[in-house]
């Protein structure tokens, strides 16, 4: 068995969120990028600018390097969810270089801290905000695939563009024709289910 070391594995997890995110992205137009697709209004952009903020609050602010990076939406006084979603002034290259600017701020952490470092969320209560650069990346981890999971059903939803990456959709084989039919097969599977045959 190789060896492992848990750096590399903490990073490679991330770096994969990341990509997955990002991509979702790829070859859409300006509109649909913001289009909010459910009730709450969740967008692949919001998505994108989201995690952002967390990887520099997690993996930087909480272990005293700040990034600098101006976050308005983050501010006292920001409209609540102001992180989900990009106003018409923010540019889609605009909130993707800060996703960029981001992970190079936070791999700096991963790479200057021992994973052992103790660091403090400065938005949990101060009774219980430690939290050690292990965990942070853990939790910063959980997140982003969480919202990759979100971002590759948006992005279904816009175009049918499925999978973790372009080359490599991780889903099982057949055209649009055996899809429609696996659809048709599964409605009908819930509503005999339902008792609605």
């Amino acid at each position: 068995m190789p060896e492992s070391d848990p750096r590399t594995d903490l990073h490679s997890s991330l770096q994969a969120a990341r990509d997955a995110l990002l991509w979702k992205l790829e070859g859409l137009s300006e509109y649909d990028t913001r289009r909010p697709l459910t009730p709450t209004g969740t967008n692949l952009l919001g998505l994108v600018k989201h995690a952002a903020g967390v990887e520099l609050g997690y993996l930087g602010d909480t272990f005293g390097r700040p990034s600098g990076e101006p976050l308005p939406w983050l501010e006292d006084g920001a409209e609540p969810n102001a992180d989900m979603w990009a106003t018409a002034d923010e540019s889609r290259e605009h909130i993707e270089e800060l996703y960029r600017r981001a992970w190079a701020h936070a791999d700096a952490t991963l790479d200057a801290l021992a994973l052992d470092t103790v660091g403090r969320v400065p938005w949990w209560p101060g009774s219980r905000n430690e939290v050690t650069l292990h965990h942070a990346v853990v939790r910063v981890i959980a997140d982003t695939h969480r919202h990759a999971g979100h971002a590759d059903v948006l992005r279904e939803l816009l175009d049918g563009a499925v999978g973790m990456r372009r080359d490599n959709s991780a889903m099982a084989p057949g055209d649009s024709a055996w899809w429609a039919n696996h659809r048709s097969r599964l409605e009908r599977a819930a509503k005999e289910a339902d008792g609605d045959a």
